[in-house]
């Protein structure tokens, strides 16, 4: 059963203060006692979070504020008392050159060769006069960073000439590539990538800009990226059509908001949905993947049933990657399903202040599952190969967790409504699925690769706040789709956001072409046609 949020309620201490003294004369008013009564169950919270879990000052912290870091050693340091555990990991000697970046870093910075002023290859040394110069297989780099705005502009003066006679106006032709719209298709990229991508508020570029001398208002951004949405929309689709062919989804969602279909007041006794949230579904297969955003009404399992409804039919069913929520997995769909075994985890990093040792036990045994599974991928194993590594050495672990877990509530050695007893019973409630890595192929450990595309979502709810109508937050999905994509398949967004919008055609007519992951190759072949199209 889902706990039931409390309602959220601003009241200073100043105020709380003023309702006590009134208190005193007489019977409050409902003003005074919902705002009274919202301390009191405040305080009732974060009492049941002392007595339930033990929670020190460090641990009340990460409730209010979140952890910076779980890693085991972190945890385990800060359960034993121990911070040097702890310290250890910031306090590591730097390797050389550490936290720089080398020339091959800057694969998007434009490359200019440089001649040496005065020698060249056969040369004789200037030095000893004897022996002679060769050209080195490695030069010598000097890399050089320089500011621009993020969007730039260019006023071009065309010379008008008029006839004193019959009054003719002749006007210069603008210079080739120079299209007659005022925004050009990298403006609309550009503005796409910081507000959807790095989560720069239209506002905020709008003053950036105009501090720079080019004004760019911040309806005229909504009007640019709406624009581009339209010839994007095919990529858009297409996008989904190929995360539905997926051999492995992961789907999970966070809340969003929606100005106008967030109603003033909620109707008493409604049963209408009213939340509003924005799905993340990642997909891989193919040694390619795809990350998918849609905000609205459903939850991520209603969004998944959307997507796998283009599915091949002649497909077998996907594994599906979730946590143990019921609302990713509701839907008339079929999927073998997984739950993150990170959830898992943290359950016992959040009770390991007040059971350190038993905590300790589980926590080191799944450091070991997870080294194995980057075993697995340093070593570059099939999914099979990667299958049977983890029967071998996982599956071990793995079973020795189970039978302790069973152990510990059977021979009562742990009170089951503690947090350690929830925290096993949420393991033994979804083991089979947690565990699902050591039966099938393919089948991830967590959901961290979903949870980090959600942070994009994040991003944007920290710095816009809010969508202001559903076309909007389409417009948002649609670019946050193409953007992380990208980046999960290593391209670059903006010179992907780029040519497809210089390409609306040919993206229209096959849109399987343009992706993230071979749209290079398709640009190559029709720039080099005998006639390109226009």
């Amino acid at each position: 059963m889902t706990k039931r949020e409390p309602r959220r309620l601003e009241v200073d201490r100043l105020e709380l203060e003023t309702i006590l003294e009134r208190t005193r004369e007489g019977a409050l008013s409902p003003e005074d006692h919902e705002k009274l009564k919202a301390a009191v169950d405040t305080l009732g919270i974060l009492t049941c979070e002392l007595e339930a879990k033990g929670t020190s000052i460090d641990r009340l912290r990460r409730l209010l504020f979140g952890p910076s870091t779980e890693t085991t050693s972190r945890v385990l340091g800060e359960v034993a008392g121990d911070q040097s555990a702890a310290a250890g990991e910031t306090a590591k000697e730097k390797r050389p050159g550490h936290g720089r970046h080398g020339a091959a870093a800057y694969h998007g910075a434009e490359q200019v060769k440089v001649a040496h002023q005065s020698l060249k290859h056969g040369d004789r040394c200037p030095a000893c006069d004897q022996g002679k110069v060769y050209t080195q297989a490695e030069p010598a780099t000097l890399v050089r960073v320089r500011g621009m705005a993020p969007l730039s502009a260019t006023v071009y003066e065309l010379d008008r000439l008029r006839c004193n006679a019959c009054g003719g106006v002749y006007t210069a032709d603008a210079p080739d590539g120079v299209g007659t719209a005022k925004y050009d298709e990298s403006a609309a990229a550009m503005t796409g990538l910081l507000k959807y991508g790095v989560g720069t508020p239209f506002y905020r570029l709008e003053k950036l800009e105009k501090n720079l001398g080019i004004p760019f208002p911040a309806a005229t951004q909504w009007e640019v990226v709406a624009k581009a949405s339209g010839p994007l929309g095919p990529a858009h689709d297409e996008h989904i059509r190929q995360a539905a062919q997926g051999d492995v989804l992961f789907n999970d969602d966070t809340t969003m908001k929606i100005l106008q279909m967030m109603p003033s007041e909620p109707e008493p006794g409604t049963k209408e949905r009213t939340g509003i949230f924005t799905s993340g579904i990642v997909s891989t297969g193919d040694g390619h993947k795809v990350a998918l955003f849609f905000t609205g009404r459903k939850h991520a399992g209603e969004n998944l049933e959307k997507v796998l409804a283009q599915r091949a039919r002649e497909l077998a069913p996907p594994i599906q990657m979730c946590d143990a929520l019921s609302r990713n997995t509701k839907g008339e769909f079929e999927t073998i399903v997984a739950n993150c075994l990170a959830h898992g985890r943290r359950q016992f990093v959040d009770v390991a202040g007040s059971f350190p040792e038993e905590c300790r036990h589980v926590l080191e045994a799944l450091r070991d599952v997870y080294r194995n599974d980057a075993l697995a991928r340093e070593r570059e194993m099939s999914a099979a190969e990667r299958l049977t590594f983890h029967q071998e050495q996982s599956g071990p672990l793995m079973d020795g967790l189970e039978t302790w877990f069973r152990e510990q509530i059977e021979q009562h050695l742990v009170e089951p409504n503690s947090g350690l007893g929830e925290a096993i019973t949420y393991m033994q409630k979804h083991w089979l699925k947690l565990t699902l890595f050591l039966r099938k192929a393919g089948a991830p450990l967590d959901n961290t690769i979903c949870e980090r595309a959600l942070k994009r979502v994040v991003l944007h709810r920290k710095n816009a706040l809010f969508y202001k109508t559903e076309n909007g937050a389409h417009v948002g999905d649609l670019f946050m789709t193409l953007i992380h994509t990208a980046e999960l398949n290593h391209v670059n967004p903006f010179d992907y956001l780029v040519t497809l919008l210089r390409h609306p055609r040919e993206l229209a007519q096959n849109p399987s072409a343009w992706m993230p992951w071979n749209y290079q190759a398709t640009l190559a072949q029709i720039t080099t046609a005998p006639n390109p199209p226009g």
